[in-house]
């Protein structure tokens, strides 16, 4: 094999990979970077109980979002077990999807309920969610899977 069919499979690889990332479904709340929880480290929502922002110098891709973690110790213990830690709703806004709307977030306003992370669009709003959490969680559980593959500009 030659160093220009090898460069041009690289590069053909690495185009391919680049786009599947580009065309991410609309299952998880990300910037335009692809990156989720507005760079905070999911993990510091569970260990520190705050909002803790993460580093493009420790990343992972769970559900094509990528995860920044303030450290590789939080990135191991994330990839051991995403699902744990993943934000419910894909990082929506949970009160949002109580009206099965999809809401950008800030990751600074969350909750821990039954060690299922649940983020807010700002502060104002989690003061609504956290009125009747149970209630807006039992809302919000069954619209997500009718609203959890479309387009936000749709809902």
């Amino acid at each position: 094999m030659t160093f220009s069919h090898s460069l041009k499979t690289i590069l053909a690889v690495a185009f391919i990979g680049l786009s599947s990332f580009a065309e991410a479904g609309y299952d998880t709340e990300t910037d335009k970077n692809g990156v989720i929880l507005a760079g905070h480290d999911v993990i510091g929502y569970f260990t520190e109980g705050k909002p803790v922002l993460g580093s493009a110098d420790f990343t992972a891709v769970y559900n094509d979002a990528i995860y920044r973690f303030k450290s590789a110790e939080n990135r191991d213990l994330f990839t051991q077990n995403p699902e744990k830690y993943a934000p419910q709703y894909g990082g929506f806004c949970a009160y949002g999807m109580t009206f099965g709307k999809k809401f950008e977030i800030d990751g600074k306003a969350f909750e821990i309920v039954d060690g299922k992370l649940f983020v807010n669009k700002n502060q104002d709003v989690y003061k609504a969610w956290a009125k009747a959490v149970p209630k807006h969680i039992s809302e919000a559980n069954n619209l997500w899977p009718t609203v959890e593959l479309t387009n936000p500009s749709e809902l």
